[in-house]
């Protein structure tokens, strides 16, 4: 079986203590490619320096919204730097992420979070690399203003990429974590966005995320972990890593009536067509 895990932040301080065993054990379950999100310029660094280290691992730099307050000229002028720099260091930085909006917590003012997203998705349509998106509304809530806001901002960027006959706009990127409605889901697929699928929709009281990955086209789901983050039944409570993303596939397989080989093999070739690696 040939897993992809197309988010796991591998380069926090969680791992530091046995990152390689984590690794062996991913190995191990068949997961073939990882992708390692920055969230900020620091965290961005450190996930390039890691795809460096190792054949499975790939790297996306970006902005988180929590870490926009300061987002500004400068810091956008740094990103491009380490995007033009890296992107020749053996092909191992693949996206423009883990950008979005965030009005759960509120950590930068709202205009703001979506200035720093417009400038990192021109960015990437200047690099023409995929974007990872985050989004997560206020109180938790499915909808709301956030997913509004997000989805006009996306609108208006793939509308712009197709105007300019940018070839991006067939692979614009993926809503990581999705944990909104179908119909926000239908919204962001007309984009030609992925969704990406994480731990949760395996927990016992998730049937609303159930429900969205039935409704979701095969062809369309990226699975992932979001580690150390959101572990998936059986593991609830543990740490997260790479290797339980065995366990999302195997749940999207009982959800879609399939055999967990093909959930694995289809996902796998989702982010290979995405990130194009």
């Amino acid at each position: 079986m040939a897993l992809t895990d197309t988010h796991c932040h591998l380069n926090l301080t969680h791992f530091d203590s046995d990152r390689f065993d984590v690794l062996e054990r991913a190995c191990q379950t068949g997961v073939r490619r990882i992708l390692i999100p920055g969230i900020d310029l620091a965290s961005s660094d450190s996930a390039l320096h890691l795809a460096a280290s190792h054949p499975a691992l790939f790297a996306a730099i970006g902005i988180h919204p929590t870490e926009s307050a300061h987002f500004g000229p400068e810091m956008l002028e740094s990103l491009r730097e380490r995007l033009f720099s890296a992107s020749a260091q053996a092909n191992k930085l693949v996206a423009i992420g883990e950008i979005g909006l965030d009005y759960y917590w509120d950590a930068a003012p709202r205009e703001q979070q979506r200035a720093a997203l417009e400038a990192q998705l021109n960015l990437a349509a200047e690099a023409h690399l995929p974007v990872v998106i985050h989004l997560r509304e206020a109180g938790d809530a499915p909808q709301g203003e956030c997913v509004q806001d997000l989805l006009a901002i996306l609108r208006q960027w793939v509308s712009h990429l197709r105007a300019q006959g940018n070839p991006l706009a067939e692979r614009p990127g993926v809503l990581h974590s999705f944990s909104g409605t179908p119909h926000a889901a239908e919204q962001a697929l007309t984009l030609n966005f992925y969704i990406g699928i994480s731990g949760p929709v395996t927990y016992k009281n998730a049937a609303m995320k159930r429900e969205l990955a039935r409704a979701l086209p095969l062809d369309r789901i990226l699975i992932e972990t979001d580690a150390p983050y959101l572990a998936p039944m059986p593991q609830r409570g543990r740490r997260n890593e790479p290797a339980f993303v065995r366990y999302i596939a195997d749940k999207i397989a009982e959800i879609h009536s399939k055999h967990a080989e093909e959930i694995a093999a289809q996902t796998t070739a989702n982010a290979g067509r995405l990130f194009a690696w």
